[in-house]
This record gives C-alpha cells, sequence and structure tokens, in this order.
C-alpha cells in the first residue's frame, strides 16, 4: 500500500490523502486552503492525469478544508464514484457556496453522489475494505480505516474525542495511522476551554459576536454558552439539522441543544446588533453573514470572539492582531494528550500528522516518538 500525500501535511488545510494498491486509487478529502485563495496551492497537490487515475472518492465531512475541492476534481479529470455520509451529502452545497468556484459548485450539484455507511465494513472498493466510525467532530462526519488484506491505515480526518456534544466511536488497531495534529502540542481541555469561553461572554452581557462554521463548533457552542443567543441567518435551521441528527450525538446531549436552541432569538442583518452572543457564519469571516456583521462589530467596537483556527490574511486574524477582537480557541480537534493516547490504543508503527505546520509537529513529536516529521504534501510513503 502506498500512501500519496496530496495535501494538509506540514500545512493547514487542503487536506488529501491517497491510497494506492493493485492498481486501485483512492482519494480521501479534496479540500482547499483557505490562506492561499487565488493561488496554485488552494487546491490538492495533483494534477490532471492523477485525478483520472483515482477510482474513488471518500469525503469524511463537509467542511471547506476537507470538500471544497470536490468540484475542482471533477473539472480537472475526476471520472470515478464519491462516497459521502447523507448528513454530510446536505451540508455540502453550503460550503461549497463560500469556497467553492461557481462552475466547481455546479458540477458537484450535477455529480452522483453514493452513501457512505457507517461500520466496520462499510465499503468494497477494489482491494480495500473501508470502515468508517463517528469522528465526534460534526453530524456525519466519519474517520475512515483502508484494509488491503495486507496493511491496514486508519485516516483521522478531523475528529473530537473529547466532544461534550458528538459521539465519537473508537478507531481499530492498524499498521499505520494518519492523525489529525491541528493543535500541535497544544493539551488544554475543552473543558477548561469552554469555561473560559462562558465567562468570557458572560462578561459582555451588552452583547458580543461569535463566529462559527454552519456546522459543528455551532452545536459546541450552543452547549456551551448559557448566556442569551441570537441567530443569524442559516444558523437556526443548520443547529436544527444537528439535533436531530440524533445518531451523531452524545448522549443526554438532545434535550439540552433544543432547549437552547428554543431560547434563541432570530437576528436579522437590517437589525442593529443584539444585545445578546450573536452566532454568525462563518467561523474566520471569510463567507457567509460574518464578514459584515464583524465590519459592523469592528466600527462599532462591539466585542467579538474567535474560537478556532484563524488563516493568515482573514478578517479573524487581522481583527484578533488589531486587538479589535478576541480569541479563545474551543477544541473541536483533538489535544495533544488525546493523540497520545489514540496513538497508542492503535499500536501504529507509523504516525503521520495532518492539518499542521512544521513547527507545532516537530513540538507534538517530543510526546510520539512514531510520528514521522519530514513528511509534506508532494510526498509518497509506502506502508
Amino acid at each position: 500500500m502506498r500512501l500519496a500525500l496530496y495535501g494538509g501535511f506540514a500545512e493547514k488545510g487542503r487536506t488529501s490523502l491517497g491510497v494506492e494498491a493493485d492498481d486501485y486509487r483512492l482519494l480521501l478529502d479534496a479540500g482547499v486552503k483557505t490562506s492561499a485563495r487565488g493561488a496554485t496551492d488552494y487546491w490538492p497537490a495533483l494534477g490532471a492525469d492523477e485525478l483520472r487515475a483515482h477510482d474513488a472518492i471518500v469525503i469524511t465531512h463537509a467542511h471547506e478544508d476537507h470538500v471544497a475541492a470536490l468540484g475542482w476534481c471533477l473539472e480537472h479529470g475526476f471520472r470515478g464514484r464519491i462516497f459521502m455520509t447523507p448528513e454530510t451529502a446536505l451540508e455540502l452545497d453550503a460550503c461549497l457556496a463560500g469556497y467553492a468556484e461557481p462552475s466547481h459548485r455546479t458540477r458537484v450539484q450535477a455529480a452522483n453522489i453514493e452513501t457512505l455507511p457507517l461500520g466496520a465494513d462499510a465499503l468494497q472498493l477494489g482491494p480495500f475494505r473501508i470502515g468508517t466510525g463517528r469522528s465526534g467532530h460534526v453530524a456525519g462526519g466519519v474517520w475512515c480505516s483502508v484494509d488491503d488484506a495486507h496493511t491496514r491505515i486508519v485516516y483521522c480526518s478531523d475528529i473530537t474525542p473529547g466532544s461534550p456534544v458528538f459521539a465519537m466511536d473508537a478507531v481499530p488497531r492498524c499498521d499505520a495511522i494518519v492523525i489529525d495534529a491541528s493543535y500541535g502540542d497544544d493539551a488544554v481541555s475543552v473543558n477548561s476551554r469552554a469555561t473560559a469561553i462562558a465567562a468570557w461572554v458572560d462578561r459582555h452581557p451588552g452583547g458580543c459576536v461569535l463566529p462559527t462554521p454552519l456546522y459543528g463548533r455551532s452545536a459546541e457552542l450552543l452547549a456551551t454558552v448559557a448566556a442569551p443567543l441570537a441567530l443569524a441567518p442559516g444558523m437556526r435551521d443548520a443547529l436544527r439539522a444537528q439535533i436531530e441528527a440524533t445518531a451523531w450525538l452524545a448522549d443526554d446531549v438532545a434535550a439540552h441543544l433544543c432547549s437552547r436552541l428554543a431560547a434563541s432569538v432570530d437576528w436579522q442583518p437590517s437589525d442593529p446588533l443584539p444585545s445578546a452572543a450573536l452566532l454568525c457564519h462563518d467561523a474566520m469571516g471569510l463567507s457567509g453573514t460574518s464578514p459584515e456583521i464583524l465590519r459592523q462589530a469592528e466600527a462599532r467596537r462591539h466585542p467579538a470572539l474567535f474560537t478556532g483556527h484563524l488563516p493568515a490574511h482573514s478578517p479573524g486574524e487581522r481583527m484578533v492582531a488589531a486587538g479589535n477582537a478576541e480569541w479563545i480557541r474551543l477544541p473541536t480537534h483533538p489535544t495533544a494528550t488525546e493523540n497520545v493516547a489514540l496513538v497508542a490504543s492503535s499500536g501504529a508503527s507509523l504516525v503521520i500528522g495532518h492539518s499542521c505546520d512544521a513547527h507545532a509537529l516537530a513540538r507534538l513529536a517530543t510526546r510520539i516518538p512514531e510520528l514521522r516529521t519530514d513528511l509534506a504534501t508532494g510526498d509518497r510513503i509506502d506502508c
């Protein structure tokens, strides 16, 4: 089995992993790098000939750094099968609207998308037995195992072992594991950061802005913030869809989320900024309703708090650097402690990290000796 690192290795964004065996080629995810819009490395690092040679794409979830290049793949030669869970398929178009070219979005809308099941025997694709499990990151999000009867790898995609909202299934034993290294060696727990975020919101009773993805962290914030919430357009429907996807939720959380959603009020762009915590899409200020909301907040010195990754040149990065917003990261990826435990339980002798720059990866490697720090997008490795 050979792995091809097409994106997201020694960098954040455009996550894409190729798996090859017996002349069959599988692509896991097809994301974009939000910090590189307008540049060639916005897209995965594979050409038209390689795309035509791939037999299938499995999409793990509908966040832009994992799926927004799907239409680009179709436009540049991919003609194989496409798989994702029904929940991911429902979330897909909203992501493409913000991060895909219009022609790419149209191609995905016309594509035949097949259902990706959950379970140890989810699919048989060529020589590969594909297993899937809930990722804890978002409703419909999965990790994948790929087994060619000689070698088993686990691709974690984005996972959140400690999520209080979304359930995560244990990954199987494997020979190689590709971990979500988004946070490098940061070991601060979700509970600690959630407490800090709730306290920050409480200190701003006159209202604040909380930019968030439509799916995933939006539900985490709904569960975390006890103060009154206001919802920008699109947010209520996205939250309701996640709450109704009960098979993806942690035990006993649905009732709490329903109660919080019912107590939240809808906000319209024609209204003044509310005296409540306003959830708006997207998390970086790059698309959706948040660019205009953040412009108003900045002009009025209205508090804003970012809680996730802020790519270079994004409005979020600029506002935080200028002192016009604050940042407290809510863990929706594994902490270093969780990745150490994950690698130990997997038994893997080869560990590769995605969604992490080289410096942070090197720091994480001091805690995970098996972690390869010499690999980057464009490399290939046999396992």
